[in-house]
């Protein structure tokens, strides 16, 4: 067994009772290649900012366990050696769907596990997230839980439809369960699609899509219920326009593509919300950087060349998200 602490990671704890008192969010970036891991190393560093690495089952999958494991190690390193002595990094599984799957991230240096159970009965809900938060406290490892469910697709993750939290049940779930934090659905969802046309209206100037606000009524019932109590926020990509249009002047094909106003994820920071997740913007990012260099240099081919500025954009967006819409800069 590897033991978080032996990699320099640190829980969740700490960071999210700060992060409530002070009215900000830390960044929960998911990465699957060394140059995300890079970008995100950077702009925490330079920003000087907490940061939550998550990794979903689909880039354990992809990437390999042991080596998302010395890439979070090599991760705190790497912050050191940009200078800064005492990174706040945590190593966090995203939407793990069992037991065992979270045992096994615990096992191996994970310093945060999520359990999903939200698509479970209420009450099995309750069962798996206990047992594992049982496992997680014995090792000093923090849980999130999700109660509610969001829309969208992401790696394994997928609904038609998105059933919000129920402010009524959100006393009984973390008291029984015991979980650190808790997801909650309020009108976020997975992937770069967040919403249909239909459920949008259009900006008569731009013809672009307008979403639906958020459930903030939702939001403020459930932080009257659990007072201080840590708040997560999934599928929160904002699906930066500009980047979507870079995708598709260059080959691409993401038609009506929309994510979260950011002013609504500011707002959302400044509450119980303390963390938010950040996926699909990432993904955008680097693609949009790809195609557009790959279009304006068909000769080269070294991966180098293109995986270089997709880096760079990367890094700006994560940059910017940490500086203005979630407000965990100067924290470290």
């Amino acid at each position: 067994m590897t033991s978080y602490k032996e990699l320099g990671l640190v829980n969740t704890r700490e960071m999210f009772k700060k992060a409530v008192a002070g009215g900000y969010a830390i960044p929960a970036f998911n990465f699957n290649t060394m140059e995300q891991m890079q970008a995100i190393v950077q702009a925490a560093v330079e920003t000087k900012s907490p940061v939550i690495m998550q990794v979903s089952k689909g880039a354990r999958n992809y990437a390999n366990g042991t080596i998302l494991r010395y890439m979070a190690q090599g991760a705190v390193e790497y912050a050191k050696e940009l200078g800064c002595p005492n990174p706040q990094i945590v190593l966090h599984l995203d939407h793990g769907d069992s037991f065992e799957l979270c045992k096994e991230c615990i096992d191996n240096g994970f310093s945060s596990v999520m359990f999903d159970g939200s698509a479970l009965p209420y009450e099995e809900n309750i069962r798996i997230t206990k047992q594992v938060v049982e496992y997680a406290h014995a090792h000093d490892v923090t849980v999130e839980a999700e109660l509610g469910v969001l829309a969208g697709v992401e790696d394994e993750v997928a609904s038609e439809v998105s059933h919000y939290t129920k402010p009524e049940e959100v006393i009984d779930f973390s008291t029984r369960s015991g979980c650190d934090s808790l997801a909650i659905s309020i009108g976020t969802s997975h992937g770069a699609y967040k919403f249909k046309p239909e459920q949008c209206t259009r900006d008569p100037k731009t013809g672009r899509l307008v979403p639906p606000p958020l459930a903030f009524d939702i939001l403020h019932q459930i932080e009257k219920k659990l007072p201080g109590f840590p708040i997560v926020l999934h599928g929160s990509s904002s699906v930066p326009q500009d980047e979507v249009d870079t995708i598709n002047a260059y080959g691409g094909k993401l038609p009506d593509a929309v994510g979260i106003p950011e002013e609504q994820l500011r707002e959302a920071s400044k509450s119980a919300v303390c963390k938010i997740n950040i996926d699909s913007d990432s993904r955008l990012a680097m693609t949009a950087a790809i195609r557009k260099y790959l279009a304006e240099h068909p000769d080269h081919f070294d991966p180098r060349q293109y995986l270089k500025p997709a880096r760079e954009n990367m890094k700006k967006m994560y940059i910017h998200k940490i500086v203005d819409v979630l407000g965990s800069n100067d924290k470290l």
